[in-house]
């Protein structure tokens, strides 16, 4: 159970490292259509948040390697991992769903953040 609840910590450190830098690299402007100018603030606002989940990933990354001596934070990681699906559901409630694809991005954090909780909970 042990391994497998590092396993998983160790696929979210993978995705906020490989999303993180991905995003932060690529800038708000490529998810604009070519005729839009360029939005500072928007671009702005969205590497600084791109850092932050690039921050995130070596954070879980820590968390992976350190994972013995870490109990209770892992219930923190699996809220926030909850919590990211939950923003996506709002603004799939506001704005409308992105896709599939990124419906079962939802569901998938949503799960894996209830399964992380659940490994620490029985570990």
């Amino acid at each position: 159970m042990e391994l497998f609840l590092q396993i998983l910590l160790g696929i979210v450190s993978l995705i906020c490292l490989l999303g993180g830098i991905n995003l932060l690299l690529k800038g708000a402007t490529s998810f604009l259509p070519k005729e839009t100018p360029v939005q500072p603030v928007l671009d702005d606002l969205f590497r600084f948040l791109s850092g932050i989940y690039f921050g995130l990933g070596i954070l879980m990354a820590w968390v992976v390697f350190n994972f013995h001596e870490i109990h209770n934070l892992i219930y923190f990681i699996g809220i926030v991992v909850i919590f990211s699906g939950l923003g996506r559901l709002y603004s799939r409630i506001k704005i409308g769903s992105a896709g599939k694809y990124f419906d079962y991005i939802m569901v998938f954090e949503i799960i894996l953040g209830i399964t992380i909780m659940l490994l620490q909970y029985f570990r």
